[in-house]
């Protein structure tokens, strides 16, 4: 639940990246002149219209950039100074947040049918941290109270190609990738180093991936550091089949002989 609640509030702070869309309804108002305040909702020609001004096109601009429209032509013979204050009544364009491990995260207008890969476009692609799975949040009603928590394989979506993962998006879905976890290997390997975790890694792929044993490794005397509630267990001569977990410091000590 933290996580989500930190989640949340990241896709709030993200809102004023919002661009507005047909349908939405904004509120707007100008400090000290309460005449001015109107309630405007977006044609389909991409205009709102206001008192004074008249209509005002705000096709593709977020928030901020409408705000700053407004005082403009405000301050063009009828206000000194406005200060101009909007924000979304009503979201009528189809929206979803997306964060964690891509390149442009925050919230994107979609426009029409839109799957899960077409939305990982539009937020620049999957950095190179990014995990294998992604974590999709959805409203089953139009409260907190019910969500459906949908999980994302990406690498049998995107590697292998199982287009059964490409699940269509929601207006309102909220979607985290998760940052990928680490293992590491150390001791008598070839490459010792940090390598990205994959489900049903082993000892013997690990160190596979790691090189190989070098000529002086005990074989049969591997270690695995791992990390159990907080504190560090040492795990001693284990089978070469044991399955690694995220974070693993696997030792492979040198032989006596």
């Amino acid at each position: 639940m933290v996580f989500f609640l930190i989640f949340s509030l990241a896709c709030i702070a993200s809102a004023q990246d919002y661009i507005v869309g047909e349908g939405d309804v904004l509120q707007i108002s100008v400090y000290e002149h309460p005449d001015l305040k109107t309630t405007a909702r977006i044609g389909g020609d991409g205009t709102i219209n206001l008192p004074l001004i008249g209509q005002v096109d705000v096709q593709g601009l977020t928030l901020p950039q409408i705000s700053q429209k407004i005082a403009g032509l405000l301050s063009d013979g009828y206000i000194v100074d406005p200060q101009v204050n909007i924000f979304i009544q009503e979201f009528r364009s189809k929206k979803a947040f997306i964060m964690g491990e891509v390149s442009k995260p925050g919230l994107h207008v979609l426009h029409g049918t839109t799957t899960f890969l077409e939305l990982l476009s539009v937020a620049g692609g999957l950095t190179k941290d990014a995990g294998d799975r992604a974590i999709l949040k959805r409203k089953t009603d139009f409260s907190d109270e019910h969500e459906t928590i949908i999980s994302i394989d990406l690498k049998r979506l995107i590697e292998m190609g199982d287009m059964s993962m490409d699940i269509a998006i929601m207006d309102g879905d909220s979607v985290y990738i998760k940052k990928t976890g680490v293992f590491y290997v150390t001791g008598e390997v070839k490459k010792p180093d940090s390598y990205k975790y994959e489900d049903g890694t082993t000892i013997i792929k690990a160190v596979a991936i790691a090189g190989g044993f070098s000529d002086k490794a005990s074989k049969g005397r591997v270690k695995i550091i791992r990390k159990v509630n907080g504190e560090e267990k040492i795990m001693s001569s284990v089978d070469m089949d044991e399955p690694v977990l995220p974070d693993d410091v696997i030792v492979v000590p040198e032989s006596f002989f």
